[in-house]
């Protein structure tokens, strides 16, 4: 990664494929909407005004340098988002070069299922001749505002959201309204359209979920990511719907919605074991978070799975490896990461008012920690 350009600070719509196990290779649908009609330009000057400050604590924030305060920076960018701020951007007579750096952003680099998008991403870029600038978001609405408006304005030729919002648009109308290309990975926002690469969720969590009941639990529980990703809303809804089908109600106090990393799901496992009667079986909707809840009940005293089965839903190479073996939903990784820069890139070459969506294919790896016995290697 290059240290100058690759380095960030803290800074999906239902899919409309048959849920089968797997799922095709690949799946396209496209989507037209029509194209925003030109808007009125606002001056930086306008946005000082506005918001109450001076036009130099404008610049340092569009310009993403220090100085500003954090709640100062959160306003600016807010009224800036309001008033339909565009970066103002090279024109081809006087820049006729793109910049060859495009933005990923992500909610964090802790769990190792992001680094793995970001490698394949950075991988496929440099061999186009791109470099990409990563940022986290931590889930924070308020810094996916601030880093998309933060990368508008530093003219990057496109970003791949993998940290978008189901219910909010403020980042994709920003993007929108500086005419920057963009695709969504893994998570889709409900009310705009956009180019987006994942995986079926409903079909996976599906399938997850029968692994589970074929084993014969009824005291089930769920955790998944933060609700306003689409991604974790599709998997716990399959999940639920599922059980319900097979006669086994989740409570609420069952289901359980956390921060996407290990920690979330060692706090996820603490007040599920420490209600009056714990589950058997806990299905997650990450790798990430079943670990957390494995180390959390390994620390409890209880065995896995002879005392509680757990799942999860990521299929990394050390969560399938001898050591763990967790049973998990193992989405292609790379293949994603791959197909998202080349989608972003066609966008870029070939403006269009239509939207793809691609649906890569998933399998079930089945492990120990269900209560199977995986076949030898």
């Amino acid at each position: 990664m290059n240290p100058r350009k690759n380095t960030g600070k803290n800074s999906g719509k239902n899919q409309d494929t048959k849920r089968r196990e797997g799922g095709p290779d690949m799946q396209e649908h496209t989507t037209s909407v029509p194209t925003d009609g030109p808007a009125a330009p606002v001056s930086a000057a306008a946005v000082a005004r506005a918001a109450g400050v001076s036009p130099a604590a404008v610049s340092y924030v569009l310009n993403g340098k220090g100085g500003v305060s954090p709640e100062t920076r959160r306003h600016i960018i807010q009224v800036a988002n309001e008033l339909g701020f565009r970066p103002r951007r090279p024109s081809q007579s006087t820049d006729p070069q793109r910049t060859r750096v495009i933005g990923l952003i992500l909610p964090n680099i802790i769990n190792p299922m992001f680094p793995r998008w970001a490698q394949g991403i950075i991988t496929a870029a440099a061999e186009s001749g791109y470099e990409v600038f990563v940022a986290t978001t931590q889930d924070d609405p308020e810094v996916l505002a601030q880093v998309t408006s933060t990368l508008a304005h530093r003219n990057v030729d496109g970003i791949i959201l993998a940290a978008s919002l189901r219910d909010d648009a403020t980042a994709f109308r920003t993007l929108r309204a500086a005419r920057i290309p963009y695709v969504c990975l893994s998570r889709r926002a409900d009310f705009l359209d956009s180019d987006f690469v994942g995986i079926d969720d409903d079909a996976a969590a599906t399938t997850l979920m029968q692994h589970m009941l074929s084993h014969g639990f009824t005291e089930i529980a769920t955790v998944i990511g933060p609700r306003f990703s689409t991604a974790s809303l599709a998997r716990e809804q399959a999940f639920v719907r599922t059980a319900a089908a097979a006669g086994v109600t989740i409570s609420g106090d069952r289901k359980i919605s956390t921060r996407v990393n290990n920690e979330g799901g060692r706090l996820a496992a603490e007040r599920l074991f420490s209600a009056g009667t714990p589950p058997q079986a806990v299905v997650c909707g990450s790798d990430e978070l079943g670990i957390g809840v494995m180390e959390y009940a390994l620390s409890q005293g209880l065995r896995i799975p002879e005392d509680v089965a757990v799942a999860g839903c990521d299929g990394l190479p050390h969560s399938r490896s001898g050591l763990i073996n967790l049973t998990s939903i193992v989405q292609p990784q790379q293949e994603m990461a791959h197909e998202a820069f080349a989608m972003l890139l066609k966008r870029i070459d070939s403006p269009s008012s239509s939207y793809t969506s691609k649906v890569c294919r998933h399998r079930l790896h089945i492990g120990r920690t269900c209560g199977c016995t995986p076949p030898a290697p």
